[in-house]
C-alpha cells in the first residue's frame, strides 16, 4: 500500500503523515516514509530528532548538486539516504525519483 499526503502549506500534512505511518508500523507493517517536501520536517515529527533530519537533508542536497550519486532503486535509496525512527518506521528525505521502476517506489 502506498498513501500520499498532500494539501494547502500549514493544513498539518507532515504530522498527519507522522501519526499515520507510526501506527502503521506499530500494527506491525513495513513502513517506509518519504519526505519530499522542499522544508522537511517529517523527521522531527517522527521523533528521529533535529540532527538526524538535517542529516538527511544535506545527503539529499548533495544528490541535487550532483556530489553524491542517485540510488538506482527504491530500495537502495531507504537504504544509503534512510533513517530508522520510533516504532519502526524507516524515514528518507528525497527531492526528486530520477527513472523510477515502474510503478510508485
Amino acid at each position: 500500500m502506498k498513501i500520499a499526503v498532500i494539501g494547502k502549506g500549514g493544513s498539518g500534512k507532515t504530522t498527519t503523515s507522522a501519526v499515520v505511518a507510526r501506527a502503521f508500523a506499530r500494527s506491525g507493517r513495513s513502513t517506509v516514509a518519504l519526505d519530499c517536501d522542499s522544508n522537511p520536517n517529517l523527521g522531527i515529527s517522527l521523533g528521529v530528532g533535529e540532527p538526524a533530519t538535517e542529516h538527511l537533508v544535506s545527503l539529499r542536497d548533495a544528490v541535487d548538486a550532483g556530489e553524491t550519486e542517485h540510488a538506482v532503486s527504491a530500495e537502495e535509496l531507504v537504504r544509503r539516504f534512510g533513517v530508522d525512527a520510533p516504532d519502526g518506521v524507516r524515514l528518507a528525505v528525497v527531492s526528486a525519483i530520477q527513472n523510477p521502476e515502474p510503478g510508485c517506489p
